[in-house]
């Protein structure tokens, strides 16, 4: 995970989606909450960029709902190519 801070905006930080749990949930770098793909409610996110490349998910920018963090996460392309279709 790397951390980055620009001039007057809240902390950014990127997360590796091929290191995370087998549900995909993680807890934020910064505050700890627990983020999972599972909640659609945008309690604890809110999803704000999507990146395709080739027709695939390849990244995806989020922001945690508690401390306004923006995480953004990669290697989502290769997850999806280990997926069974």
């Amino acid at each position: 995970m790397s951390k980055k801070k620009p001039d007057g905006q809240n902390a950014q930080y990127t997360v590796d989606f091929t290191q995370l749990e087998d549900d995909g949930s993680f807890a934020c770098p910064k505050c700890g909450a627990i983020i999972s793909p599972d909640d659609d409610t945008e309690e604890t996110y809110r999803v704000l960029e999507t990146e395709v490349q080739n027709n695939e998910l390849a990244a995806l920018t989020i922001e945690c709902g508690t401390c306004r963090s923006i995480i953004r996460l990669t290697g989502m392309n290769k997850v999806l190519e280990v997926l069974p279709s």
